[in-house]
């Protein structure tokens, strides 16, 4: 009773690949969102936030001009918005890898044995491609993705009475 016979029972009933229910589409989807985080970052980084903001050239005496001259983009004010572009695009990015999380969880408690896992709860998928396409033909790929706008598919009942 604890987690080495958890481990037992997880071997004997499903094998070395138990361990290891939803791995492939986890790992795809975050190398997938590492990858779009990373892209988009460099993108605004580079083209929006260096070239957006253009400084004047200085005046021929080698200054910035008089006192009403423009002067330059603080420097901590960058590396602060290259900080908020990159956290938002870990933003967007999750959002967009969210199928890839939901098919894995799905797959860890696939015919795990728990009721949430089994028939009538949850259908049983022989791989985690069969569960992507039956959640993308049902449109649910982005089930549980927003924390309070939920929808519930209609004629789909989650709690028995």
């Amino acid at each position: 009773s604890g987690t080495l016979s958890a481990f037992t029972t997880i071997y004997r009933e499903e094998g070395i690949l138990g361990f290891f229910a939803g791995l492939i589409p986890r790992l795809l989807g975050d190398i997938l969102s590492l990858w779009l985080c990373n892209m988009l970052a460099y993108l605004i980084n580079t083209y929006a936030l260096e070239n957006g903001v253009r400084a004047p050239r200085p005046a021929r005496g080698g200054g910035w001009g008089g006192a009403g001259a423009f002067s330059p983009p603080q420097v901590s004010t960058m590396a602060e918005m290259k900080s908020y572009s990159q956290a938002v695009t870990g933003f967007f990015a999750s959002m967009l890898t969210y199928p890839f999380v939901l098919v894995s969880n799905l797959m860890a408690v696939n015919n795990c044995g728990l009721a949430g896992g089994l028939l009538p709860y949850a259908p049983t998928y022989s791989s985690w491609l069969d569960c992507w396409s039956q959640l993308h033909r049902e449109g649910n790929m982005s089930r549980g993705n927003s924390l309070f706008f939920r929808k519930v598919p209609a004629g789909k009942r989650y709690v028995w009475e």
